[in-house]
């Protein structure tokens, strides 16, 4: 696994989430059950040449890339984002294959059971989006939980747009595609994860009175995380220690240590993106932007 430096800090979130770990969200109640011999992925569609792979197919094309996964219901502080080293193709190389018409402009991502999510075209096809079709996650297959066989993941966009779980078929289709989430209200539009930092440690150590170390993780995708700073009962801001970046992608840890005076004391943290975007303390619900917000912990001296 990557390392970023920083160790098995106490009480700080692991740099991998393992997959048991790793949040849920689901609009069924549980996963299909999938023979991983007779499945298939197709490419289908306005395309030149409709394709089919197997998991052994998709195997020898796959690669390794580390990235936060973040639900668009999760809110500051909440556990509802995870970070892995997932394992799969590239899919600017299907699409390569397959031979978009010019007629094309919607990617359909297809469940074993007809849910779908749609995705621009143009982006994934030039890679100005880096998407791909995931088959395994820290050394492993796919849980079922998290989509055995195979699922698609574009990082950066939420987890309600970035592609579907148990996925069947790649389908090229045009504006016509209406998606399940779009029939209830939500935006076509594809959503971007809002940067965020998260505090998981505030806790006197054995620095000496008042020493406290402030710890958690953050995160930007996909461009990644520039700086992130904490403030101390609304006053100025100060930067924090990064641990080493593993990918663009994947949030990065972080820690500080500050020297608080004896009483009770709020700490708030944000991030500063690669795009420069500064995560604002504005609160919002998911819909329809996503969510905001800073974290804020209470600790007492």
């Amino acid at each position: 696994m990557a390392e970023d430096g920083f160790g098995t800090e106490p009480g700080l979130t692991p740099l991998i989430t393992k997959a048991g770990r790793f949040y849920v969200a689901d609009v069924n109640s549980r996963a299909p059950r999938i023979d991983p011999g007779q499945w298939r992925v197709a490419i289908t569609g306005k395309v030149a040449h409709p394709l089919r792979f197997s998991l052994a197919d998709l195997a020898e094309q796959a690669v390794e890339f580390d990235a936060v996964m973040v639900c668009v219901h999760n809110t500051p502080g909440a556990g509802r984002a995870g970070n892995a080293r997932w394992f799969g193709v590239p899919l600017t190389a299907l699409l390569e294959h397959a031979m978009p018409d010019a007629t094309a402009t919607r990617l359909v991502t297809r469940a074993v059971d007809g849910y779908t999510i749609s995705l621009p075209l143009e982006p994934l096809r030039t890679g100005e989006w880096p998407g791909y079709l995931v088959i395994g996650m820290n050394g492993e297959a796919l849980p079922p939980e998290h989509g055995f066989p195979a699922r698609v993941f574009v990082p950066g966009l939420y987890g309600q747009y970035t592609g579907v779980k148990w996925l069947a078929e790649l389908e090229l289709s045009d504006d016509t595609q209406v998606d399940y989430w779009w029939k209830r209200g939500w935006p076509r539009d594809a959503l971007w994860v809002r940067p965020q930092a998260r505090i998981d440690v505030a806790a006197a150590g054995s620095d000496g009175p008042g020493k406290t170390t402030v710890a958690g993780v953050a995160w930007a995708p996909p461009r990644g995380v520039a700086g992130v700073e904490i403030r101390v009962d609304e006053t100025d801001w100060l930067s924090v220690e990064l641990g080493a970046e593993t990918a663009p992608a994947a949030w990065r840890r972080w820690r500080t240590v500050v020297d608080l005076p004896p009483g009770t004391h709020t700490i708030q943290a944000r991030v500063t993106g690669r795009s420069g975007e500064v995560q604002d303390g504005a609160v919002r619900a998911p819909f329809p932007q996503g969510p905001g917000g800073f974290h804020s912990v209470t600790v007492t001296i």
